[in-house]
């Protein structure tokens, strides 16, 4: 990929050498970049730690795989609703203070729903209630970090930014993954959820300080409901943001939907305990990472789109080969495919986030997260959907059905949005 001229960072230096590879550690010398990348890692760990408790938590309180999706949902219910008006805020406000101040956020509702656990009062109730909150701060920081990483490497290097941004999550996701499983079968749910407070408030803390370069004057002009209308303009015009949304959809509601089902299938279905889950998430995690690191083997360039449409093919694949695992190859197989699944994954959330951020304008940066934070909003129509499935038909039915459904969903959109196989 070839970097612009002024894609120049923070702290005044080159982001690399005139051609970088999609994954490039030379981002590392940017010094804002370091700070980023930290403070992902920590947020990662407090975000997968928070997922796999939120599943086993509730699969404790109801014995449902239903409510489990219905708990899944509300964690990204919020960021549907918030999505653009966060995106405009990303636009109107220090991205840097956003980052820092949703990290504090979501450490206070963990620790709530930690001590409410500890005490032996907790609810489903409770649960979705801060979960749903959890939520609502997330869309801002999602949103805040998009834009952030743009401001902080500059255009050409936004790719290579993202890929190392989305490895340094991914390897906070195993920890936070592997973590959360020996703290809950050691010390419980609500120790777990002490766990993703402080990841989160670490994350936080590293970002105190951080700066980010003058934007455009133009760039928070007018009101936030100003801002929400105008963008959602430029979606009615810009054909090729609304597909781009429409197969981050996709792959959230019918792909990444697929971790609702993974406490039922640890449970019912092979027979283990946390300790396997935890393991089962972290191969999720790792999986994303070697996708990540097969896509550093190449140049980015033309042809963006059609790999986005086979990664995405690929990722409903997996998940049809994900339903029969359990029946062919047992657990170790299952974590196996769990891992080619999520590396698909990985390259899904690479690409969707850059080929948006690379679809608009300078002053729309935040707000291009904001379309992103709405379509991944989408995210509980598939986890409802999912965990009624496997209640009623099994775990391997779910599976394969939204597996088939992605491909499906993937193919009509190749052929009704061409210019998709151009970009």
């Amino acid at each position: 990929m070839t970097l612009s001229p002024r894609a120049t960072t923070i702290d005044g230096a080159r982001p690399g050498p005139a051609t970088m590879s999609i994954f490039s550690f030379s981002l590392l010398r940017i010094g804002m970049f370091r700070r980023l990348g930290t403070a992902m890692a920590f947020n990662s760990i407090g975000m997968m730690a928070e997922a796999v408790v939120l599943g086993w938590l509730t699969l404790e309180l109801t014995n449902s795989p239903f409510l489990v999706g219905v708990a899944m949902a509300a964690r990204s219910l919020p960021l549907f609703f918030v999505g653009v008006p966060a995106g405009v805020v990303a636009d109107r406000f220090p991205r840097q203070w956003l980052l820092a101040a949703t990290g504090v956020g979501q450490a206070l509702t963990a620790t709530a729903l930690g001590v409410l656990t500890l005490l032996g009062v907790v609810t489903l109730a409770w649960v979705l209630a801060l979960t749903c909150l959890a939520g609502v701060i997330r869309g801002v920081e999602h949103a805040a970090r998009q834009s952030y990483t743009h401001d902080v490497v500059g255009v050409g290097a936004l790719m290579p930014g993202l890929a190392l941004l989305g490895v340094l999550m991914r390897a906070g996701w195993l920890v936070g993954s592997l973590l959360a499983g020996a703290v809950i079968a050691r010390f419980g749910s609500g120790a777990a959820y002490l766990v993703v407070a402080a990841g989160f408030l670490a994350g936080a803390l590293v970002l105190v300080g951080a700066t980010a370069p003058a934007r455009p004057a133009h760039a928070g002009a007018g009101s936030v409901w100003r801002g929400v209308a105008d963008f959602l303009t430029a979606i009615r015009t810009n054909r090729t943001l609304l597909a781009l949304m429409i197969l981050t959809s996709g792959a959230e509601m019918l792909g990444f939907s697929h971790q609702a089902l993974l406490p039922s299938l640890a449970r019912d279905v092979l027979r283990v305990g946390p300790e396997a889950l935890g393991v089962m998430n972290a191969a999720r995690s790792f999986g994303g990472i070697l996708g990540l690191a097969v896509a550093s083997m190449g140049k980015p360039g033309a042809g963006a789109g059609v790999l986005f449409l086979v990664v995405l093919v690929s990722f409903g694949a997996g998940l049809v080969i994900l339903g029969l695992a359990p029946h062919v190859v047992g657990l170790a197989g299952v974590i196996v495919v769990l891992i080619v699944v999520n590396a698909a994954g990985g390259l899904t959330d690479l690409l969707a986030q850059g080929l948006m951020q690379l679809s608009v304008p300078a002053a729309l940066r935040g707000r291009a997260g904001g379309a992103w934070v709405v379509a991944i909003g989408l995210a509980p129509l598939g986890q409802l959907q999912t965990g009624a499935l496997a209640s009623l038909f099994g775990v391997s039915i779910a599976l394969g059905t939204s597996g088939l459904a992605l491909v499906a969903l993937t193919t009509a959109a190749a052929l009704a949005y061409p210019r998709l196989r151009r970009l």
